[in-house]
């Protein structure tokens, strides 16, 4: 009777000790993959986890609330939530984020896995001149919110690092005679790229 109890706390033992070990692997693991989240990530598990708006200080010290959409690899589109309530589309560049402002529920939510960043995902390889692009394309009238300001026109064409902006009045279409300005934004300089026909 007395090895059958003593083998009992043995077995105990190693399997307490299994546990234990099993517990701080996943402690590492989960450690591990959290190190390793980008801010695309992150952004991407807030938005699957629920339509709140996120709020995000920007490079410039202003702070818009957003719900993000889509995303690329350097850009998200998003809903720009006006604090009346009006929503319009908008591109933010993440270099021109300098942080997220969330609640407690946000911060964790973010932490979740996402379901959004499959291997070969192609949203994940296009870049903000993609997106800029596109809307150069469609002759989208943009607001751009850039360091000293904004800048309302169309987008005549984009480069590497930059874009030209044909500058008109808002609500008025791009013809040459209606063109008071032609502007060579950096890309890195850029904020916010707001639809301004939203």
């Amino acid at each position: 009777m007395r090895w059958d109890d003593m083998f009992d706390d043995l077995a105990g033992q190693l399997q307490g000790g299994i546990d234990d070990e099993a517990a701080r692997r996943a402690i590492d693991d989960e450690r591990l993959r959290v190190g390793r989240l980008s801010l695309r990530e992150r952004l991407v598990a807030l938005a699957e986890s629920g339509d709140e708006p996120v709020s995000l200080q920007m490079s410039d010290g202003s702070i818009v609330a957003v719900r993000p959409r889509a995303f690329g690899s350097d850009w998200l589109s998003a809903e720009l939530v006006a604090e009346s309530g009006r929503v319009r589309v908008c591109i933010v560049p993440t270099a021109g984020i300098a942080s997220l402002v969330l609640t407690e529920a946000q911060l964790l939510a973010s932490l979740r896995e996402s379901t959004g960043n499959r291997p070969g995902d192609l949203s994940g390889r296009l870049g903000l001149a993609f997106a800029l692009r596109d809307l150069g394309r469609r002759r989208a009238q943009c607001e751009f919110v850039v360091t000293t300001g904004s800048i309302v026109g169309t987008i005549d064409r984009v480069a590497r690092d930059h874009v030209d902006v044909a500058v008109h009045e808002r609500g008025v279409a791009r013809r040459s005679k209606d063109v008071v300005a032609y502007r060579i934004i950096p890309l890195d300089d850029l904020r916010l790229v707001v639809l301004a026909g939203d």
